[in-house]
């Protein structure tokens, strides 16, 4: 049975977190993802000639299975992961966890418990990598980054630095025009770049491949590094430990630095000791002509660095912390240089707390050497306010990457989002790149008018900051208001209580609505055919990559409602559920929806087209079984108190049960004066059996109707399976987000329309005049009873 990636990496990530023990998750992630890569090598190459990789004898991941239980399982491990370094040059890369190591792994029996069960968990059908490609839409790349992301987000600070999330890695690839690489001979590089997410990531988005040159100066993370080139098919990508800034290793003949196409890099933050071991003042490499760096502070060190690691023509992105673009002194000498020179194409401004091992805000500063001698000024964004919270992190969502990708690529100017600043503002400015100097994106105060509080009327200010909404249905602002008795204030034409409807009612609204549902179906006919046409070995990637930027078009002209929230909903529904749905057809087709166990058809979805009659059947046994259970609890209500007739054949919990009401029918059966007790208590046993056999009979009934939906699932053909997943489960759905948008857009202006109304409804002469006579009445009344104030 094919297994939902989801619960597969869920499960992955359980079962390794719990075998843990007291070991902190960035050591820990060193063994698990040597075992990840021993499998994987294994599973594709053993066993095969000529090989990208050998796989020796005693060296692959079933020579690993075979020690389980062994009482010295780990120095097994040792010499079979050795085995496999030796036969592939990887000695330093693969062998740097020591899996006989007591201290991390216990000793005796538990060293044999905990590595018996961590091989085990990769011991799994869903990951059989045999002919599995890592080219980002398999198993092995998600599962590999799905990893690292959980041990980045365990590691603490300081410690999850290896690990750049993957959406500001996208961000990064996208602004710099990785895409538009024409030759697999040009080159990317990372200097400081940890377990390489960040380069594969950036290097993923040249359709004809890249050069791939990275730098980690920590040994255990370049070979992670070295690691994740492999998995992803990489291999000839060049990974060297070593420190970027005293010993850069890619150079010229000449010794010069190595220049490249493309930089990316997210360095650490404000290290303190970027100097150690070279002097800056006599760099070989003319690195800091523009500027020494503080001396603790190394922040402008690596981004001149890799100005200098840049081709004439080459293109970077790095992320720093926000205090780059204001600090004084040494670093705003270097700022001012490096923008006369113009080799900053733009500044994005990012979420607090989005990044492993720090909680700081950081930005993205873009470099672009070839148009340098050109450029006038810099394109801003200020992307702080757009992210999900997810966990104890921050997260980009898709919306906001696809939003700053285009609105940086397109340099769109968006007021509160971006804006192009001139290099004369910014000389103006004394070169402080502060992005609030130039982006106001503080949420605009709703400010009371106080003349309309004293004298009445709505604000004309305020209607006509609802302009957006005017444009779109201008008539409606006629209908909901009138001129007022003083100038600049209308007044409702409708009580607070009818806006809503009159906002429904009119046919501006009744037609916008008509016309956005009519988008959305067109989008859908235009698509269904390619749903419906995905199958076995197809790649739902490219897919939902397609889907979504169709959807995202298709709704750009959209008054009110925002394109990238549209295009949300897709991708949210993606992660959540339709790409599980995707990768199990892609892997075993779509028969694969005759299995109820897998979730790909809900029984909700089957019992809606093969047996409404039968559920229609069954909600009417419950209500009528409900309607007795309502009469039970009249009579229990009316009856049932400390007084009441029935309230001595209740049980210990209080409840009226059949035991209970026949004990005390059986109790009072002979009481003269207990007739009125004994016909209620009678009619109580009617109701209580009643109740008991409707009950019975609604559970008899969803028995048989279960069973005869289980039944169903397996003659299902494929066109029925298609349907039911395609049309009733996928367009369904996604039909009602986009629902979602336009309810949002009728409650955002009736809501404010309310307020407005509800706010100047009463001005303060008036509720001064109603407070006057209340006081009057409440003294009329004081001195009727006698009291004077």
């Amino acid at each position: 049975m094919a297994i939902k990636k989801s619960e597969l990496y869920g499960s992955l990530w359980k079962g390794c977190d719990e075998l843990r023990g007291g070991m902190d998750a960035s050591q820990y992630k060193d063994y698990v993802l040597v075992l990840l890569f021993v499998k994987y090598v294994s599973d594709k190459y053993a066993g095969q000639p000529d090989a990208l990789i050998e796989v020796p004898e005693g060296g692959s991941f079933s020579d690993m299975l075979a020690m389980k239980g062994n009482k010295d399982i780990g120095e097994q491990f040792n010499i079979i992961i050795a085995r496999l370094a030796e036969a592939n040059d990887l000695k330093g890369v693969i062998d740097v966890a020591d899996f006989n190591d007591a201290d991390k792994l216990g000793k005796g029996k538990e060293m044999v418990d905990r590595l018996s069960n961590l091989v085990s968990i990769f011991d799994s059908p869903g990951l059989n990598f045999s002919g599995n490609r890592a080219d980002g839409d398999d198993i092995l790349g998600d599962a590999y980054e799905y990893l690292m992301r959980h041990f980045a987000t365990e590691s603490g600070k300081s410690k999850g630095q290896f690990y750049t999330p993957a959406e500001v890695s996208r961000i990064m690839a996208k602004v710099i025009g990785v895409s538009a690489a024409t030759s697999p001979s040009q080159t990317i590089y990372d200097p400081t770049c940890g377990s390489g997410s960040l380069l594969l990531k950036a290097a993923d988005e040249s359709t004809t491949g890249l050069t791939i040159y990275g730098q980690e100066m920590d040994n255990a993370t370049a070979a992670l590094a070295k690691m994740n080139m492999i998995l992803h098919n990489n291999p000839s990508a060049e990974i060297w430990q070593d420190n970027t800034l005293s010993s850069p290793h890619f150079k010229e003949k000449d010794g010069s630095l190595k220049l490249h196409d493309f930089v990316v890099a997210n360095p650490p933050f404000s290290t303190k000791a970027w100097s150690n071991g070279f002097d800056p003042v006599n760099d070989p490499y003319q690195r800091f002509a523009d500027g020494i760096p503080p001396a603790k502070n190394g922040d402008y060190a690596f981004l001149l660095h890799i100005i200098r690691s840049l081709k004439s023509t080459g293109k970077g992105a790095v992320i720093l912390p926000h205090g780059v673009l204001f600090r004084g002194n040494a670093e705003g000498t270097i700022r001012k240089n490096i923008l006369r020179k113009g080799y900053i194409k733009g500044i994005i401004g990012l979420p607090a707390n989005l990044f492993y091992g720090t909680g700081i805000p950081a930005c993205i500063i873009v470099l672009d050497k070839e148009n340098a001698a050109g450029r006038t000024g810099i394109f801003m964004i200020d992307a702080s306010k757009g992210f999900v919270k997810d966990g104890n992190k921050n997260r980009l969502r898709h919306q906001d990457i696809h939003k700053i990708v285009d609105v940086f690529n397109k340099q769109i100017g968006i007021s509160g989002y971006s804006r192009m600043v001139s290099l004369t503002d910014i000389e103006a400015n004394d070169y402080n790149l502060n992005i609030p100097r130039y982006i106001d994106s503080s949420a605009v105060e709703d400010l009371q008018d106080i003349d309309a509080h004293l004298h009445g009327g709505i604000p004309d200010a305020d209607i006509a900051g609802l302009s957006a909404y005017w444009q779109v249905f201008p008539h409606l602002q006629t209908v909901l208001f009138e001129r007022g008795t003083r100038p600049g204030y209308s007044q409702m034409k409708v009580s607070a209580g009818a806006v809503k409807s009159t906002i429904f009612a009119q046919q501006e609204f009744v037609a916008y609505t008509q016309a956005v549902s009519d988008l959305f179906q067109q989008w859908r006919e235009h698509h269904i055919a390619s749903l419906k046409g995905l199958a076995q070995g197809s790649h739902p990637k490219a897919m939902i990559e397609q889907l979504a930027e169709d959807l995202l078009q298709a709704f750009a002209d959209v008054r009110l409602i925002d394109q990238y929230d549209v295009y949300q909903h897709l991708m949210s529904y993606w992660s959540d559920t339709m790409q599980d749905d995707a990768y199990l057809i892609a892997a075993g087709g779509w028969l694969a929806g005759r299995d109820a166990s897998n979730g790909l058809i809900p029984q909700a979805l089957i019992v809606a087209r093969y047996f409404v009659a039968e559920q229609e059947h069954i909600q009417q046994l419950e209500n009528e079984r409900d309607a007795i259970t309502r009469q039970m609890e009249e009579l229990d209500e009316e009856h049932g108190g400390e007084e009441g007739l029935l309230a001595e054949a209740k049980n210990d919990k209080g409840k009226l049960t059949k035991v209970s009401v026949g004990a005390r029918l059986k109790e009072i059966k002979h009481e003269v004066d207990a007739a009125d007790e004994r016909a209620l208590l009678n009619t109580c046993l009617t109701l209580i059996e009643r109740e008991a056999a409707a009950n019975k009979q609604v559970k008899d009934t969803q028995k048989l109707m279960d069973k005869q939906v289980a039944a169903q699932y397996g003659k299902l053909s494929e066109v029925e399976i298609k349907r039911l997943i395609v049309e009733d489960k996928w367009l369904t759905t996604l039909a009602a987000d986009v629902q979602t948008e336009l309810n949002r857009v009728s409650q955002a202006l009736t809501g404010r329309i309310k307020q407005l109304a509800e706010r100047y409804a009463e001005p303060l002469p008036q509720l001064a005049a109603q407070v006057a006579a209340l006081n009057a009445k409440v003294e009329a009344h004081l001195l009727r009873m006698g009291f004077q104030l």
